[in-house]
């Protein structure tokens, strides 16, 4: 994926939760909820405070992280689905990639 966010923004990649129970229920499609965890494919490069002071980014590509239900904007190029959401949007990170940007 060839794509850079502006600011504080973050590109993900959700990831769907498992389409069955624990005790082997098949959930139907309209049953799911809205996923809210993912996998950071990309970060901006950071805020700008008022006083023009750039603060960076906590996230790192690879990361697992999760977000707000209802935050960000859906894409889906090539059959791929990804969110754009601010850095805010995060909730907390499940699993870091440990990689630098």
């Amino acid at each position: 994926m060839n794509l850079r966010p502006l600011g504080d923004r973050v590109v993900l990649r959700p990831v769907d939760r498992e389409e069955k129970t624990k005790s082997g229920i098949v959930i139907p499609d309209t049953a799911k909820e809205k996923p809210q965890e993912g996998i950071v494919e990309a970060v901006g490069t950071g805020r700008i405070l008022d006083n023009g002071q750039k603060v960076p980014m906590e996230l790192n590509v690879g990361d697992k992280v999760l977000y707000s239900k209802y935050a960000g904007s859906e894409f889906k190029p090539d059959d791929v689905e990804y969110l754009i959401i601010s850095e805010k949007d995060v909730l907390a990170v499940v699993a870091s990639s440990n990689k630098k940007r």
